[in-house]
């Protein structure tokens, strides 16, 4: 009975602690269709640092109940949406190959299982066989490996030289998703692919430490030393040191906007550019995108309350604004571009981050894109609108650099 108390306990002040109300949405901008063409507070009874809560008290949304009650494991919310018949036919041949492929729910496994897990990269590469299509990488013109020293710790970086380009070039910090516990430099080749050629720029992705075994904010810390980094080495790569972007996807949007704040915090070199990519901004699983695709795939709510009990030290990290970035000082950042999946618990943090980038005077721009989504921006081999969206996406990087360009020419005369 005692022990029942005490984890009745513990789930109230988790589910305190991470449902913070989130206002003030907007209407985003969304492209003309296409045609198709994570806490456990730290124990160190429990080295191995996996979530030793019940599967009900990581429930960050109302109290256990039984099976299909608000709140309840594997149950909708009241306000759930019929999330699969609204895919696009292209994302639809994904996730029904994802499905074949054998996966377990993530929230069922240990960290280490998890990172064994079939990927919706997997799954494409599996549609484009069947299809009797290549699945040979985008090709660009180098792919290379280094290990770097990013303040204390060593991160394997791998750096994407772009095609039919000229050097030095442009260059773009990327960090993968994963929720900050899975995934890596191979999981998301896909996408440094396509950054590297279509914004012609190297891009230097970035392996940083995942939890467990690194807690909060070790991600946050390897991102900002990674960054440094690359100012300071950019030359090795044939890069223009002062012609920098930061870019992500999902946990790697959260960290690419946290590199911006530390940067105008200690008054660095800022990027010239942000791109967020379905950015974590926030730890609340209450908003409406959350209850709307609360069983979406490949990410659902269960999987993300996951993510954050496995990253977070204490529930106390959810309030730090590095991860609640809408109650962050967003202002002096540079133009942003957040993307945003119709079908993701995700879409209203970028909805309400875009505001509140506006509100603090950045330009900012964000695009939704209808019937597809979490991690369909690395899936342009099968799915149109992420091709669209990689377009969306380069263009604006370009942009940025050409403003950066021209403005080091005019000091050159001058």
């Amino acid at each position: 009975m005692l022990g029942q108390i005490r984890t009745m306990v513990v789930t109230s002040i988790v589910a305190l602690t991470f449902a913070a109300g989130c206002n003030n949405q907007r209407q985003e901008q969304r492209p003309e269709p296409t045609p198709n063409t994570p806490p456990t507070p730290a124990n160190p009874g429990n080295p191995s640092g996996t979530n030793t809560m019940d599967a009900g008290a990581t429930n960050m949304n109302g109290p256990v109940g039984a099976q299909g009650e608000r709140g309840a494991p594997g149950g909708p919310s009241a306000s759930a949406k019929d999330w699969k018949s609204s895919l696009d036919n292209d994302m639809k041949k994904v996730l029904d190959e994802l499905a074949t492929l054998g996966g377990k729910p993530i929230e069922t496994l240990t960290p280490a299982e998890a990172r064994k897990q079939p990927t919706p990269a997997d799954a494409m590469n599996a549609v484009l066989k069947k299809e009797g299509k290549s699945t040979t990488p985008e090709e660009v013109a180098k792919v290379e490996n280094r290990t770097i020293k990013a303040g204390s710790a060593s991160l394997p970086v791998r750096i994407y030289t772009p095609k039919d380009a000229k050097a030095p070039y442009p260059v773009v910090v990327y960090f993968h998703g994963g929720g900050f516990v899975i995934a890596n430099n191979d999981t998301y080749d896909a996408s440094a692919r396509g950054l590297a050629n279509g914004a012609k720029a190297a891009v230097v992705s970035v392996d940083y430490r995942k939890a467990p075994e690194n807690k909060f904010p070790a991600a946050h810390d390897d991102a900002n030393a990674s960054y440094a980094w690359v100012l300071k080495n950019a030359a090795s790569f044939s890069g223009d040191p002062k012609n920098v972007a930061v870019a992500g996807e999902s946990a790697g949007g959260n960290l690419a906007l946290n590199v911006a704040i530390n940067a105008r915090d200690k008054k660095e070199q800022m990027p010239v550019a942000v791109l967020a990519i379905y950015p974590i901004a926030s730890a609340d699983t209450d908003t409406k995108s959350y209850r709307e695709y609360a069983d979406a795939k490949p990410l659902d709510r269960s999987m993300m309350t996951w993510f954050t009990n496995e990253y977070f030290r204490t529930p106390a990290d959810a309030k730090d604004p590095r991860i609640d970035l809408l109650t962050a000082n967003l202002s002096g950042l540079p133009d942003t571009t957040i993307i945003n999946a119709e079908l993701d618990p995700l879409a209203s943090e970028g909805e309400q981050l875009e505001k509140k980038l506006d509100d603090a005077k950045v330009n900012v721009k964000r695009k939704t894109y209808d019937g597809v989504t979490h991690e369909f921006f690395g899936l342009g081999a099968v799915v149109g609108k992420a091709k669209d969206a990689m377009d969306f996406a380069t263009s604006r990087l370009k942009d940025a650099f050409g403003k950066r360009a021209n403005q080091a020419a005019m000091n050159t005369k001058t």
